[in-house]
């Protein structure tokens, strides 16, 4: 080897040699630094990664009545967790043996909960029975990433069902997950009803827990530093205006029939009781779902989960008359003098048949005995001068075709037409008198919801006021500080007391002389109604009734409306007229109009001329 080679070969093994040292050199400082220097902080690090982090509910916030009674609560259930990254897939055998359900349902189980988060722990099985979940806390030294936990589901103590206004509770969806970040795979959100409306009220906030572990994932205790742990706040309850005997008895009247029913104090807008039938079975969806029950309920012909109470969109007839009346008095077409002469109909450009009998009718006689002639006249005067949207606007000030605030989801405008609705229905100029006269009588496009009527009848009795229906008088919060919503009134100030007074008169009338006298007048009561049949293409017409007591001094308004159940007051009359009995009297003392109800079958008038005297109603 010559010399230039001897010193090339140095020179490698001392660059080598260097750049070992140097290596070795920052190794160690580098474990010097994590070892002494860092201590206080990678020793926590890996403290951490030995503790586990466990999710607390909280309890979800109670509902009660208007009395304090309690009418939703919570009763606890057991559910098993899963932390998919501490999962041992080989042991889905063993858990699907445990919990008596197939490999695969399984599988798909930890999949969607793998799919949702890989670190964060989840539900996988929520309503198991308690033999079920003590077998798998015997087994969870045997199942690293297997958890358990106890939580709730609703509980309903009464017997009432006010299905659409409590609503029902289900796991939150996807959506619902990307814009709450707060909520877990299985959390269960509102869904309809007051659960849905006052969601962030009832929910309150988790909290959270941490465990320390050990390799097989087994808790060994909480973890000291407990500046970690946030304890769960119990979600507030709500105090609503219900009166749970009153909606009880309302449920009652209404089983078997198709249609809706709403008592409302018309000074406040609380609702006392609000009926949509056919109802659904909440204690069947409070828990796992009934997938049998839930496809059957969202298939039945009679939608069930339809709340005709606010969603419905119907003519109303007859009980429009009277605020037709204010109307031709505010308009200074009519005074309560005024008097039309009905002939047994009323002719413009044909025959629009009048049941009342013939005779002359001023504003008063002809809501007693409800002649079409009079409003249909009236109707014909406001459209031929040009007053048909002025007429519109004065209709929405009563609450009628515009957006209803009830705390409530899915709540109908309805329809009251004015000139721009009538020109996109037709096209400009391609409709005329005919297509608005029927308007007069509650009828042709005119639409609205059982709600609307009752915040209508209750502008009527309280002096011409609108109210707010509102199921939610307060909320008290975890502390027990108690928040109450005011109720929201507004005065409508071109309302004028000699309007009302008159029509008030003619609605009491209609109790004790008219189409109300059988079935809605009461001896101890002073009850003013208004009944309204409204015409149905599709089969037997729908009865309404709308009603206010007592008439000087109203404390309770009372709407009814059912679907297909021919005139109005031998179907929806006497279902008011008992609730307003049941109302200030505590119990029923007219059984023979209880058992009417209870037992009631329509008339078809065509099929049974000879069973009944036709009427405007």
């Amino acid at each position: 080897m010559t010399t230039g080679q001897t010193n090339r070969t140095r020179t490698s093994i001392r660059a080598l040699q260097v750049i070992i040292f140097g290596l070795t050199f920052i190794v160690l400082g580098r474990v010097f630094y994590l070892q002494i220097v860092e201590y206080d902080m990678y020793a926590a690090l890996g403290q951490e990664n030995s503790i586990r982090q466990e999710y607390i509910d909280p309890a979800r916030g109670l509902i009660y009545d208007r009395n304090g009674r309690l009418i939703v609560d919570n009763e606890p259930i057991f559910s098993i967790t899963i932390t998919p990254s501490l999962f041992d897939k080989s042991n889905i055998p063993l858990l699907s043996s445990i919990l008596n359900i197939p490999d695969s349902l399984l599988a798909s189980h930890i999949q969607q909960a793998q799919d949702y988060s890989w670190h964060r722990t989840s539900r996988l099985f929520t309503e198991i029975d308690f033999s079920t979940f003590s077998a798998v806390q015997e087994n969870l030294w045997r199942l690293p990433g297997i958890g358990h936990q106890i939580e709730s589901k609703r509980h309903y103590p009464t017997g009432m069902k006010a299905s659409h206004l409590l609503g029902y509770l289900r796991e939150a969806n996807e959506n619902e997950y990307q814009q709450i970040s707060t909520l877990r795979l299985g959390d269960k959100v509102g869904k309809s009803g007051l659960e849905m409306i006052y969601q962030d009220t009832l929910r309150g906030r988790m909290g959270i827990n941490y465990l320390r572990v050990n390799a097989l994932g087994q808790a060994l205790g909480n973890f000291e530093d407990n500046t970690l742990t946030r304890t769960p706040v119990q979600g507030a309850d709500i105090i609503t205006t219900l009166d749970t005997d009153l909606q009880i008895f309302a449920e009652e009247l209404m089983e078997g029939k198709r249609g809706a029913v709403i008592a409302m104090n018309p000074n406040t807008g609380a609702i006392l009781a609000m009926v949509s039938s056919p109802s659904y079975d909440l204690d069947r969806l409070a828990g796992r779902l009934d997938l049998d029950y839930w496809q059957a309920i969202n298939t039945d012909s009679t939608t069930p989960l339809y709340n005709r109470a606010i969603s419905s969109r119907q003519p109303p007839g007859s009980i429009f008359k009277p605020l037709m009346g204010i109307i031709g008095l505010h308009l200074g077409i009519i005074t309560p003098e005024t008097e039309v002469y009905n002939s047994g109909a009323y002719i413009r450009g044909r025959a629009y048949r009048d049941l009342a009998d013939i005779g002359e009718y001023d504003l008063e006689k002809a809501i007693t005995f409800s002649s079409n002639t009079y409003f249909l006249s009236l109707m014909d005067q406001i459209a031929t001068s040009g007053k048909l949207n002025e007429w519109s606007d004065l209709i929405n000030d009563f609450g009628l075709g515009v957006p209803n605030a009830v705390d409530l989801p899915n709540a109908n405008a309805g329809i009251i037409p004015d000139s721009t609705y009538l020109n996109n229905r037709f096209g400009d100029r391609y409709w005329g008198l005919g297509d608005v006269l029927n308007f007069g009588i509650g009828q042709g496009m005119i639409s609205v919801s059982p709600i609307q009527i009752a915040q209508m009848t209750s502008t009527i009795a309280n002096g011409g006021y609108r109210i707010k229906p509102h199921l939610v008088q307060g909320i008290k919060d975890p502390k027990g500080n108690l928040t109450n919503i005011h109720p929201q009134r507004k005065k409508i100030e071109w309302i004028k007391d000699e309007y009302l007074d008159v029509i008030k008169r003619g609605m009491r009338g209609v109790v004790v002389e008219g189409s109300g006298r059988w079935y809605a007048n009461h001896q101890d009561i002073e009850i003013a109604g208004k009944t309204g049949t409204a015409q149905n293409p599709h089969g037997l017409d729908h009865g309404w009734f709308t009603s206010f007591a007592p008439m000087d001094n109203p404390e309770i308004v009372v709407t009814a409306f059912v679907e297909n159940a021919g005139f109005a007051s031998r179907s929806a009359a006497p279902i008011a007229s008992l609730i307003i009995e049941k109302y200030f009297m505590g119990e029923i003392s007219r059984n023979w109009i209880y058992e009417h109800v209870i037992n009631f079958e329509p008339i078809d008038p065509e099929a049974n001329n000879d069973l009944i005297t036709p009427v405007n109603e």
